[in-house]
């Protein structure tokens, strides 16, 4: 039953991290994602078969770190006011939304816990644990795995943002290229740990604090 939760809150964040890059690149005048019917909450519009289910799957069952993707909205930079700016946003869209419905889950669970013996009984709140538990960890995995500043990940889309047009376009080129193979030798070593557990366990420190 467990797993059963621990995927469909997977699906969900994942679901929803897709969205909120289509919705800020809608809003900042990019309308290909609506357009293409990937503006959507609906899960199947999504799911990439490596990356939401296999991945996912595979850190579950061997206990490496819970990371993975779905299949990327699709973003036209040239329709954006600012290219070059406007793709930081919208890839900053993904995590920030990652961190925030972490906060949310944890911030609900706090509200049933000041009201228990009176809406929640003590059995109810230890049914719905792990639905809070994974929603928090899930996003916050989420959110920093796909911070790392390696492209095509959020986090390399936010550094080339950042970076002078002259300097994006060098590292731009060496990651677009070379980016998706670092990701998996990362994963298939196990080293992508090392990488995510310390500001992981940072940020569920800090959420911690909420209890």
């Amino acid at each position: 039953m467990q797993f059963v939760i621990f995927l469909l809150i997977l699906f969900f964040s994942i679901v929803i991290h897709e969205f909120a890059h289509g919705y800020v690149a809608y809003r900042l005048g990019d309308d290909t994602a609506y357009l293409s019917g990937r503006l959507t909450l609906n899960p199947l519009r999504h799911v990439d078969p490596v990356g939401t289910i296999g991945v996912p799957l595979l850190c579950y069952v061997t206990g490496l770190p819970l990371f993975g993707w779905a299949k990327p909205v699709p973003i036209n930079p040239l329709r954006l006011p600012s290219p070059h700016r406007d793709m930081g946003k919208v890839a900053a869209a993904g995590p920030l939304i990652n961190l925030t419905l972490a906060l949310v889950f944890a911030l609900t669970f706090k509200g049933m816990l000041l009201l228990q013996g009176v809406v929640f009984s003590p059995e109810t709140l230890q049914q719905t644990f792990p639905i809070f538990q994974y929603g928090i960890l899930i996003n916050v995995m989420l959110a920093v795995f796909n911070l790392l500043p390696i492209s095509p990940l959020d986090g390399g889309r936010i550094v080339t943002a950042l970076l002078p047009l002259h300097l994006a376009r060098g590292y731009g080129r060496v990651f677009e290229r070379y980016g998706m193979w670092i990701v998996i030798a990362l994963i298939l070593t196990g080293a992508v740990r090392y990488l995510i557990l310390p500001p992981a366990l940072f940020v569920l420190d800090l959420i911690g604090k909420i209890f």
